[in-house]
């Protein structure tokens, strides 16, 4: 597919934080961060460009990120009404190739004629901006890894490309870390042997960058050639829910860590319940510094379509399996679906009627207002223990 197709990546910038500043025109220019409460080890989810300047980042603890930028205007967010634009944008995409694979709820990979990519490129930023208000990102080529990069170099809100032809002269002047797959961690190891620029790794010898690198080093020396030959997967009936994210940086807090985890089981949990089906599987992703990835299932003998049994069964998870810090993304998946959520009146406990309730209170609100707007008491538990 990708000898006779150009690929582009759409990747809206700072989202959440835009759509804040669109739906709220006084915080235009202004540092917004969207995230948890600092009071709750909350984490920063997204934040401006205006906040960025001052260092803030995704993943970020939100009292660190306030200690940078004392003046940001800090926002819980409202998934319902991301969901909503995010949804508008497809449609825009749709316009133009029905060949997508969504990569999260603002960054999508599309495919379209070969020779056509820039042109499609600049008609999708336009109506983007002009139809939403919103920035976007489009970075094209005719691999999944070189159309990502271009996409990183264009940011913020302009439309950019690389070919393969260009590598040596646009990407391999760039530090390693611009290639996916390279963090802080592998980046020092590589500078630690003369490693500093793509070029370098590109030209150094497949035999020792393999010792450096393990089971990566071939995919990653690949990527600095330009090379990519993964397909797009789009999209089929769903047979699992998962949400993830990786960290800009390694995290070495276990508490950040729970933090996260108890947010993306909220994430999966209230997809579940919204499709009107329970799960029997639920799986951990866990990525470690060099890159390692693993995943750790458990099947458990009923369904289950509650935050916390999810965000239970992957602390536990987490807890047999994450050996030693850090660690670098974090996911949670759940599987073997079954039709139907609702708890039997003439079966169930009086404690599980009450349960069930505040599950579908707590939905009704996180509908309205936005997944920030309850959040688990275990998050001031853990805050009250430091105190």
């Amino acid at each position: 597919m990708n000898d006779i197709n150009d690929i582009l990546l759409c990747d809206l910038d700072a989202f959440f934080a835009s759509v804040e500043q669109l739906d709220h025109p006084e915080l235009q220019g202004k540092p917004v961060i969207v995230g948890g409460s600092p009071e709750s080890r909350g984490v920063v989810s997204t934040c401006s460009y205006e906040a960025r300047q001052y260092g803030v980042h995704s993943a970020m603890p939100m009292k660190k990120a306030l200690i940078l930028c004392p003046q940001a205007v800090v926002l819980r967010g409202n998934m319902s009404r991301y969901k909503t634009v995010s949804l508008q944008v497809r449609q825009i995409f749709e316009r133009f190739t029905p060949a997508i694979e969504f990569v999260s709820i603002d960054e999508a990979y599309l495919v379209v004629k070969r020779g056509t990519g820039c042109h499609t490129g600049n008609a999708i930023h336009i109506a983007v901006k002009e139809e939403l208000r919103l920035p976007i990102s489009v970075g094209v080529s005719t691999n999944k890894l070189l159309a990502k990069i271009a996409c990183e170099l264009a940011k913020p809100n302009k439309v950019g490309s690389l070919w393969l032809e260009e590598v040596p002269k646009l990407l391999w002047p760039h530090p390693v870390r611009v290639l996916p797959g390279i963090g802080p961690v592998t980046e020092k190891n590589l500078e630690r042997h003369g490693i500093t620029t793509v070029k370098d790794l590109a030209a150094y010898p497949a035999a020792s960058i393999e010792q450096l690198l393990g089971n990566n080093a071939k995919t990653l020396q690949d990527y600095a050639n330009g090379i990519d030959n993964r397909q797009l997967e789009f999209e089929h009936e769903a047979k699992s829910i998962s949400e993830e994210t990786t960290f800009p940086e390694d995290i070495y807090d276990r508490e950040i860590i729970f933090t996260v985890l108890l947010e993306l089981s909220a994430g999966v949990g209230y997809r579940l319940r919204t499709a009107g089906v329970s799960c029997r599987t639920i799986t951990l992703k866990l990525r470690f510094s060099d890159f390692r990835t693993i995943s750790r299932s458990k099947t458990l003998p009923d369904t289950v379509s509650d935050d916390m049994e999810i965000y239970r069964i992957v602390k536990e998870l987490f807890t047999a399996h994450s050996g030693k810090p850090p660690w670098r993304l974090l996911g949670v998946q759940i599987s073997g679906f079954e039709q139907g959520s609702q708890l039997s009146l003439l079966t169930t406990t009086l404690a599980e009627k009450k349960e069930k309730h505040l599950l579908q209170t707590k939905d009704l609100l996180r509908k309205k207002y936005g997944s920030e707007v309850l959040f688990p008491a275990k998050r001031l538990s853990r805050k009250n223990k430091e105190d």
